[in-house]
């Protein structure tokens, strides 16, 4: 998986939602500083705005062209900041969203990758995917907010200390007031963030389903499901829709809340300014400042609650991933790991043995049987007792189970991008040369032929341009290209013909010579090409080995399964 172009020291705090955020706040601090402090420019050079005008107006009354100069100087110059600093400041605040936003993926993708096959046993594929749609802006709208929310902060204060510096009373108001609107504002704020925690799960459940239905949507229509299976989408849609209306309600009364609040606030602020004015007990100038102080106050007021609002959603989307952080891998690396090494490997839970360097067939009566033996002899299973060479896998590190190992099977699927580099994976040094071998063993090259652009041709998400045959053949390719010491192949020709199966039966042990191959399969052409084959009886163990044409003579069991009789 290509890394994320975030610095990421360290591990993620997944004590809670708030520790979550907290990290991700710390570790990308300096821009976070950076975007404050110009938002305190920001806000503080327009807060200064009404002092530059009242003072301009008090110079206009008196005749003074030199008050009046520097008035309009002042104005001029707080503009250029404030328009020199709002745009630094938001480049720092989109510089927070999407650092914010991909180091939340980044942390999800590898703590996924980490999980592996526990992933899909605990957690739903819509609530990864809504990691990565939704809480992405979520929590990176939370980092975003921080600049203009300490703007917001200083310039409140600023404007109170102007006010209380011409009139006590009228910089009391401010002093008093902002405080009681934001307490009156947050008591929105609890019902919003548990109403939205309710839609944020069934919104994931549903995501899960649309993806489930996508996935099946062949076999749905096969067997005439889809009436079934999108009425109960229908109802699922209809409960996210709900949730949100509830949403709605709440968030109707917050935004409500920002214009009216601040509205009444600025009307009450000026009239009691004029009336001070009235009774000489200030300036004009300082009358006009006061109501554009009172005008200004609405938007820091307005961006405290976007803070409040904005944050709560980070909060509820950082507790969805706290929650995928949390999820623990059934396996882990042993305190002193074994080295793997070249040599046999076994299964003494069905008694396999895959010779090392050896092609070996798995041929079992039930199917589920031979997958159970792939996934113990890949690690794939957490109650595995496999050993290689005579040392169990599990006193391995799992990256180096993994990398020795390779178990392919057809829950695998192709990924979108250049077909190049999804046949070639990670290793960047691989020549088209291996690709087009792996693509020869797999009888796959003449997929490559009839596209457009060859190897460079885009594939589509899930390889979904390519029928069930064409992706068997690809997937194939693809494992083939990596070249593992280790191979477990569950049932890679079930989707191709007869004769493209033939080619690949005559193909693979020339291509996987001196490695070694399991296949787990009950074709007789596969079987015909192995060096041995190891019959599992209805037991789930090894009930005979010997070449298929041996087995198709001594054992009856297995003639029965390979041949596909009634009495297997």
């Amino acid at each position: 998986m290509k890394r994320l172009p975030i610095d990421e020291p360290g591990e993620p705090d997944s004590r809670s939602a708030a520790r979550f955020l907290l990290w991700v706040l710390r570790h990308q601090l300096p821009t976070i500083i950076a975007g404050i402090a110009l938002g305190i420019v920001w806000m503080v050079s327009q807060a200064l705005v009404p002092a530059a005008l009242g003072a301009g107006v008090d110079a206009l009354t008196s005749h003074d062209r030199g008050a009046l100069g520097a008035a309009g100087g002042a104005l001029l110059g707080l503009g250029t900041v404030t328009a020199v600093s709002g745009i630094m400041r938001h480049r720092f605040a989109v510089t927070n969203f999407l650092s914010a936003g991909f180091r939340t993926m980044q942390v999800t993708a590898r703590h996924a990758t980490r999980l592996g096959a526990t992933l899909p046993k605990k957690v739903a594929t819509g609530e990864v995917v809504s990691i990565g749609t939704t809480d992405f802006d979520h929590v990176g709208y939370a980092m975003d907010v921080t600049a203009r929310g300490g703007g917001a902060v200083v310039a409140i204060v600023v404007v109170s200390v102007l006010l209380l510096d011409v009139s006590v009373p009228l910089g009391l108001v401010v002093v008093i007031g902002v405080p009681l609107l934001v307490a009156v504002v947050g008591l929105l704020l609890k019902p919003l963030h548990q109403r939205r925690r309710a839609q944020r799960e069934l919104a994931g459940a549903l995501t899960g389903r649309a993806a489930d239905i996508v996935s099946g949507l062949r076999i749905l229509r096969g067997i005439g499901g889809e009436d079934v299976v999108s009425g109960r989408y229908r109802t699922e849609s209809q409960q996210v829709r709900a949730a949100g209306i509830r949403v709605a309600k709440v968030e109707t009364l917050l935004e409500g809340a920002q214009i009216l609040l601040p509205g009444l606030f600025v009307a009450l602020v000026t009239w009691l300014g004029a009336r001070f004015a009235v009774a000489g007990k200030i300036t004009p100038g300082e009358l006009v400042a006061f109501y554009a102080y009172a005008a200004f106050l609405v938007s820091p007021l307005r961006t405290l609650t976007e803070v409040a609002e904005k944050v709560t959603r980070g909060h509820v989307a950082a507790g969805r991933v706290v929650s995928l952080l949390r999820v623990e891998p059934e396996l882990h690396d042993p305190a002193r790991p074994e080295a793997p090494h070249d040599g046999d490997l076994e299964d003494p839970g069905s008694g396999f043995t895959a010779g090392h360097g050896r092609l070996t067939a798995i041929a079992a009566a039930r199917p589920e049987h031979a997958a159970a033996i792939a996934d113990r002899i890949g690690l794939l299973d957490p109650g595995s007792e496999a050993r290689l060479l005579g040392v169990p896998l599990r006193t391995m590190r799992i990256d180096d189970v993994r990398s020795h190992v390779v178990v392919a099977d057809n829950d695998d699927r192709l990924f979108r991008g250049r077909l190049r580099d999804e046949l070639g994976g990670h290793q960047t040094t691989k020549s088209d040369t291996a690709v087009l071998g792996a693509l020869e063993t797999a009888a796959a090259q003449d997929i490559v032929d009839a596209l457009p652009d060859g190897l460079d041709t885009e594939v589509a998400e899930r390889g979904r341009d390519f029928s069930g045959g064409q992706q068997q053949r690809l997937r194939l390719a693809r494992v083939l290209a990596l070249d593992p010491p280790v191979l477990v192949l569950v049932e890679p020709t079930s989707a191709v013909d007869t004769h493209t199966e033939a080619l690949i039966a005559r193909r693979l042990p020339a291509a996987r010579a001196g490695r070694t191959t399991v296949v787990c399969t009950t074709s007789p052409l596969l079987l015909d090409r192995a060096d041995v084959v190891a019959f599992v009886d209805a037991t789930g163990r090894v009930a005979a080995t010997g070449t298929h044409r041996e087995l198709l003579a001594t054992c009856p069991a297995y003639s029965a399964t390979v041949t596909r009789e009634e009495d297997a």
